[in-house]
């Protein structure tokens, strides 16, 4: 592959959550729920949702051994996804999560096909913040919006 050298390549998730992504999709969120936004990062996300007008509970808290609010709204760590998954399949709590497009083709996600998985898709990139900065133009991949249990009109819902 021209340009992806493996020796060089490092893995890491921090990689927070721009105002913006909600912003994009605070129509599809319920007001009368109380969120728990899972990962804690930077703490902006949570305030983030809070300033939408929404009841968060966002603290510095282990997922895999906490269940919190009535449903999860979160940009996970991709590294976790399998794990994530897996425990949110345990728990049967309704999500929406930024994930990578390209995590619908994983076994993983194949055992939740029957479940009603529903996807929420940008108009554009989510440009991720590094650092605190916005990196403007430097995502190279397409995230969705994961839902589950969130009555959407639609199975896939394109966002203008």
């Amino acid at each position: 592959m021209a340009g992806f050298h493996t020796k060089t390549f490092i893995k890491h998730d921090d990689y927070m959550t721009p105002k913006y992504a909600w912003d994009n999709i605070k129509q599809f969120i319920p007001q009368d729920k109380i969120i728990w936004e899972a990962f804690y990062g930077d703490g902006a996300s949570g305030e983030y949702l809070k300033e939408l007008g929404f009841n968060v509970i966002h603290e510095e808290v282990d997922f895999f051994d906490n269940d919190l609010g009535d449903i999860i709204i979160s940009n996970p760590p991709f590294s976790l996804s399998k794990e994530i998954m897996n425990r949110l399949y345990e728990i049967d709590k309704p999500f929406i999560l930024i994930f990578p497009s390209s995590k619908i083709n994983t076994q993983y996600f194949r055992k939740w096909k029957d479940k009603g998985i529903q996807i929420i898709i940008p108009r554009k990139r989510i440009q991720f913040i590094k650092d605190g900065n916005e990196l403007q133009n430097k995502c190279n991949f397409d995230c969705f919006y994961y839902c589950y249990k969130m009555n959407l009109e639609k199975d896939i819902i394109w966002l203008e």
